[in-house]
C-alpha cells in the first residue's frame, strides 16, 4: 500500500542518461507552463485553469512509455500528455484562449479536443464517458490485428461514474488492450476520498472485473514509466485490460476559483516533500545526470518556447463569428450513393425483413463495419432481425454486448475514431436513456467540436400498440430532435426502412434509425433486393389532395391512410416525412402552400413533441396561405399503459379521425 508518508524512491536500473535526461524535460515542461499560466490568471489574461501541479509524473510517464501511433485520452490534469507528444504551444495556448489557431476554432476550451494528428481524444466534462470511446478504439486495433494499446486516465472522483464499471466490465469481456489510468490525488473537487468510495485501492477493483489491477506511486516519473512500457510491450502480445492506479495528490484547487481551504495543510506539507518535479531533479543531480547549468540552460529554452507560443497566440486574432460556417460544420459532408431503388429483383417483404435485408447488404459492402447489441449473436436478437449473421459474418463484427448501454454507445465512437464503422442496437428504445450522454455529448458533438466524425448508427425498436407498458413503447424520437449533430431517420415502409438504413451506413454522421415495432410484422410491400439507398429530407408524398394537409412519420402514417380510406370525401396531401432530421420543411410548406390547411400528428406525448415544432415552423412561414388553424395531434401527456383498451386511449388515432373531419369541414 502506497501512502503520502512515504517518499519517492527512484531506481534509474539501466536507463540511459538520454532516456532520464527526456523525462526530466518532458516533466519540467508542464510544470513551467502552469506556473506561467497561473502568472497569467492573476493577471487576467487568462480566465481560467485546471492545474495538475503534483501530479506531471503520471502524464509524462505514461506518454513518454507509448508509441506515437497509440492513443491516449487524458482528462484536464493532463498537460503532460500533450507537452510529452510535442503538440506546438502556440496551438495549445490558442486552444485555452479559444482562438482559430487552437483545435476547436473557439469552439470549445482547454483539453475538451481531440487531434488525429497527436492520437489524442480530448475528455468531456461529464468524466466518465472517455473509457467507453477507448474500447471501441482498442476493439479496432484487435479488429485490424494490429500490436497497440489504448490508454486512458479517470480520476478518483470519475471513477465513481457508472461508465468506469460498464467500461471495465466490456474491456474485461472482449479481451481489449486497453490500460485504465486512475489518478487517484485523495479528492473530487472538494470531496475527500473517504466520501466516495470505500476501498482501499483502486487496483482491488480489478478483481471484481477478472483482470490485473497495479498501484503505482504517481509521483515517481520512473516508476510510472517503467510500468507503462513493460505492460504495452506485453498486452500489444497478449491483449487484455490492466487497471492501473497512480497515487498522487493534486497541489491546487479543482481549478483555481474554488481554492483550496477544504485540504488539510498537513497533506500539502507531505506531498509537497514529494514534488515530482523537485525530486526528480534531486534525484538526477545525485546521478550525475543533471548539473545546475544543465536545468538552467533547459529552463531557458522553455521558457523561450514557451514566451513564443504565447506572443503567437496572443496575436492571433479571436474567430469572427460566421453564421454559415458555424451551422455548416455541425455534420460531416458527404456524397451519398446509388439513391434511387432498382427496378428488377422486387420481392414481398416484411418491415423486418428490409431491415434484415439492409443490415446484410452494408455489412457485405462494408468490411469495417460491425454490429454492437444486446442478445444480437447468436440469440439474433429479440425481434431476430440478426438471425444467422453470426455464420455470415463471424462473432468479430456481429458482438453481444453486456448491459451497458453507455460503454457500447462510446465504444461505437471509438471505433469511428480508428477507422470503423459501428452500429448499435437499443434492445427497445427506451432503454437508450442509459447512455444519453454518449450520444447527446460525444457522438452529436464531435464534428463541430473538432472535425472528428461519428460514424455510428443507433437502431431504435419504438412506439407503442403492442401492449408492452410504459418501458417498452416510449415514442422518444423528439429527445434527440432537438440536438444538433444527429440525424434522425423514421421511416413507415420496408422500402424506405431499407434505402434510409443503407443511407445511414454511407453517412458519416450519427443517425438515430427508428424502426416502430408495430410494424415489423403487419406492413409489407415489393422491395428491391439490390443495394439502394434513401436520401435522406427527402419526404413522401403518400397520397396528393387539394383539399388539406396531413403531416406525420412512423405508424402516424398507416393512421392516416386507415383515417383517409374510410372519408373517401376528402382528398388530402398526406406527407410521410421519414426522417426527422434532416427535416424537408420546403415539401410541408409547398403542400400548405396549396391546400391551406394542416394536421401535423406523431405518436408521441402531445406536449414538447416534434408536431407541435413543426406546426410552429407552418404558421411563422405559411400565415397568409392558411384558411384554418394549424391543428397538432399526439398521444396523451401520460406514460404508456400497458393495458389494451387504456393504451387505445392513450394514442392519438381516433382523436386524429375527429379533428381531421374538424379541420376537412373548417
Amino acid at each position: 500500500m502506497i501512502t503520502a508518508e512515504m517518499p519517492v524512491k527512484f531506481d534509474r536500473k539501466k536507463h540511459k542518461d538520454n532516456t532520464l535526461l527526456e523525462l526530466y524535460i518532458n516533466i519540467l515542461k508542464p510544470r513551467m507552463i502552469e506556473e506561467k499560466m497561473l502568472l497569467l490568471l492573476r493577471q487576467g489574461r487568462i480566465a481560467k485553469w485546471f492545474s495538475g501541479i503534483g501530479q506531471e509524473a503520471i502524464s509524462v510517464g505514461v506518454a513518454y512509455a507509448l508509441s506515437s501511433e497509440e492513443y491516449i485520452l487524458p482528462m484536464h490534469r493532463n498537460l503532460g500528455v500533450f507537452t510529452t507528444r510535442g503538440i506546438p504551444l502556440s496551438r495549445l495556448f490558442s486552444q485555452f484562449q479559444g482562438k482559430p489557431g487552437g483545435f476547436t476554432k473557439g469552439r470549445d476550451r482547454s483539453f475538451h479536443f481531440g487531434t488525429q494528428e497527436y492520437k489524442i481524444v480530448g475528455m468531456i466534462s461529464h468524466l466518465g464517458p472517455q473509457m467507453g470511446v477507448a474500447d471501441g478504439i482498442a476493439l479496432a486495433n484487435k479488429l485490424k490485428s494490429e500490436k497497440k494499446v489504448t490508454v486512458v486516465f479517470t480520476g478518483d472522483g470519475g471513477a465513481s461514474e457508472g461508465d468506469f464499471h460498464e467500461s471495465i466490465n466490456t474491456a474485461a469481456v472482449w479481451d481489449l488492450p486497453v490500460i485504465f489510468v486512475v489518478e487517484n490525488n485523495g479528492y473530487g473537487l472538494s470531496t475527500p476520498s473517504n466520501e466516495q468510495f470505500r476501498c482501499k485501492s483502486f487496483a482491488d477493483k480489478a478483481i471484481g472485473y477478472g483482470i490485473e489491477g497495479i498501484t503505482v506511486d504517481g509521483n515517481n516519473v520512473i516508476k510510472v514509466y517503467e510500468t507503462l512500457k513493460n505492460l504495452a510491450e506485453d498486452i500489444r502480445e497478449n491483449p487484455r485490460p490492466v487497471l492501473l492506479e497512480c497515487v498522487t495528490f493534486r497541489m491546487r484547487g479543482h481549478e483555481e476559483a474554488s481554492g483550496t481551504k477544504y485540504v488539510p495543510q498537513e497533506l500539502f506539507d507531505i506531498w509537497g516533500r514529494k514534488d515530482p518535479v523537485i525530486t526528480f531533479e534531486k534525484f538526477l543531480i545525485s546521478e550525475g545526470v543533471l548539473t545546475d547549468e544543465l536545468i538552467e540552460k533547459n529552463k531557458a529554452l522553455i521558457k523561450r518556447e514557451i514566451e513564443d507560443g504565447l506572443e503567437i497566440a496572443f496575436a492571433e486574432l479571436n474567430p469572427k463569428p460566421d453564421t454559415t460556417k458555424e451551422l455548416g460544420e455541425v455534420y460531416e459532408s458527404f456524397t451519398l450513393s446509388d439513391s434511387v431503388a432498382r427496378s428488377g429483383n422486387k420481392i414481398e417483404m416484411r418491415f423486418i425483413d428490409a431491415i434484415s435485408n439492409g443490415l446484410k447488404l452494408a455489412m457485405d459492402k462494408h468490411s469495417n463495419l460491425v454490429l454492437m447489441g444486446q442478445d444480437i449473436a447468436d440469440y439474433g436478437g429479440v425481434f431476430k432481425i440478426t438471425e444467422g449473421f453470426v455464420d455470415l459474418y463471424g462473432k468479430d463484427r456481429v458482438r453481444n454486448t453486456p448491459l451497458c448501454e453507455s460503454a457500447i454507445l462510446g465504444a461505437g465512437f471509438g471505433l469511428s475514431i480508428n477507422g470503423y464503422k459501428a452500429m448499435v442496437e437499443m434492445q427497445f428504445a427506451d432503454f437508450v436513456s442509459e447512455g444519453m450522454t454518449q450520444i447527446i455529448n460525444n457522438l452529436a458533438k464531435s464534428h463541430y467540436r473538432w472535425g472528428q466524425n461519428a460514424d455510428v448508427v443507433v437502431r431504435m425498436p419504438t412506439g407503442a400498440a403492442v401492449a408492452a407498458g410504459p418501458f417498452h413503447s416510449q415514442s422518444n424520437e423528439a429527445w434527440f430532435f432537438k440536438t444538433p449533430g444527429l440525424k434522425i431517420a423514421y421511416p413507415a415502409f420496408p422500402s424506405d426502412a431499407k434505402g434510409l438504413l443503407l443511407a445511414s451506413f454511407e453517412d458519416p454522421n450519427p443517425v438515430m434509425f427508428f424502426e416502430h415495432k408495430a410494424l415489423y410484422r403487419s406492413i409489407h410491400e415489393e422491395v428491391s433486393e439490390d443495394y439502394f439507398t434513401v436520401e435522406f429530407g427527402k419526404a413522401r408524398l403518400v397520397r396528393e389532395g387539394e383539399e388539406l394537409t396531413i403531416v406525420t412519420y412512423g405508424l402516424g402514417v398507416h393512421w392516416a391512410i386507415e383515417a383517409l380510406n374510410e372519408n373517401a370525401d376528402i382528398h388530402a396531401d398526406l406527407i410521410d416525412l421519414r426522417t426527422l432530421a434532416p427535416l424537408d420543411i420546403e415539401k410541408i410548406y409547398s403542400s400548405v402552400k396549396k391546400t391551406g390547411k394542416v394536421i401535423v400528428m406523431h405518436e408521441d406525448t402531445l406536449t414538447g413533441g416534434i408536431a407541435g415544432e413543426i406546426a410552429s415552423l407552418i404558421s411563422e412561414n405559411c400565415f397568409s396561405y392558411l384558411d384554418a388553424p394549424v391543428m397538432r395531434e399526439g398521444s396523451l401527456d401520460t406514460p404508456v399503459p400497458m393495458n389494451v383498451d387504456l393504451e387505445h386511449n392513450f394514442l392519438p388515432k381516433e382523436r386524429f379521425k375527429e379533428k381531421l373531419l374538424k379541420l376537412w369541414k373548417y
